[in-house]
């Protein structure tokens, strides 16, 4: 990549910015998953297990929080899904003792896609991602536990999400953690080597990548993040950091997009207190 220096600014260690405290980050995570779990009236848990490490590192954090005999673990392969995601998903309900169960959505999602015969492999991955969040609302009903979230901060800033589908679950753990956060957590809590070594994928066609997609490393792209979004930093002054401005403009960009998959529906406002904007609080159940 070219390297852009505009101005005087003093070069900032991202290296260091992006560590964390993983002992600390653990106890917050582990606390955040069992309050909102209790406090909306639940004891256990639902978690799509893909194989990744995202939702890997999401699973651990839910069972220490909520214990393994709460925690269902629930593989939703399609017919392209790569074996060795399967293989790795079994890895960690092993290494946890999850109860689970595996749900094929090939007869599910094949029929709308056959309609379609010129259908893109974004709008495939769509269907497979909306229609897996469909299995895990149906098994949460059944086993009566909340849906956990597997997105983490570089995806959720990207839009590197489905809406209504990964995005639709009941809480986030690991959401204001970046990717190469995740890696430095997922570590320190000894989940399978397999998973830490592989190449991140949402594992929605053959040979699917997330940094092939995205055009970029995580361990780029979660630098210039933390410039602006954490730093506050303008794009030029993210771009004095080493990045080529076009880089940097081209991910400003990308967040700023796809600020609508980070929020609720936006709701036009008519009375005094509309629900999303002066409606928010929990005093608000008082009385």
């Amino acid at each position: 990549m070219i390297t852009v220096v505009i101005g005087n600014y003093a070069r900032v260690n991202l290296d260091e910015r992006l560590a964390i405290n993983t002992g600390l980050a653990r106890k917050i995570l582990v606390g955040f998953i069992r309050d909102e779990t209790y406090k909306n009236g639940f004891k256990k848990a639902v978690i799509g297990l893909s194989g990744g490490i995202d939702s890997a590192l999401s699973a651990a954090l839910t069972v220490e929080a909520l214990g393994p005999d709460n925690v269902l673990a629930v593989r939703m392969p399609y017919r392209t899904s790569a074996p060795a995601s399967l293989l790795d998903a079994q890895e960690v309900i092993e290494q946890f003792g999850l109860p689970n169960t595996s749900v094929e959505i090939t007869p599910m999602v094949d029929p709308l896609i056959n309609q379609f015969p010129d259908m893109s492999p974004l709008r495939k991955g769509n269907i497979m991602a909306r229609q897996r969040m469909i299995v895990l609302y149906d098994q949460s009903s059944v086993w009566q536990g909340l849906v956990i979230g597997t997105s983490n901060k570089t995806e959720a800033l990207l839009g590197y999400t489905t809406l209504f589908g990964d995005s639709a679950v009941a809480m986030q753990p690991i959401a204001d953690l970046y990717k190469t956060q995740v890696r430095q957590l997922a570590r320190a809590l000894n989940l399978p080597r397999s998973i830490l070594e592989k190449a991140p994928s949402a594992d929605l066609w053959e040979g699917q990548t997330d940094e092939g997609e995205l055009g970029y490393t995580y361990s780029e792209v979660d630098k210039l993040l933390w410039l602006l979004v954490d730093g506050r930093y303008s794009v030029e002054e993210a771009a004095a950091q080493g990045f080529a401005l076009e880089f940097v403009k081209k991910v400003w960009r990308q967040v700023r997009m796809n600020h609508f998959k980070r929020t609720m529906p936006n709701i036009a406002k008519l009375s005094k207190r509309d629900i999303g904007h002066d409606f928010l609080y929990m005093r608000d159940w008082a009385g």
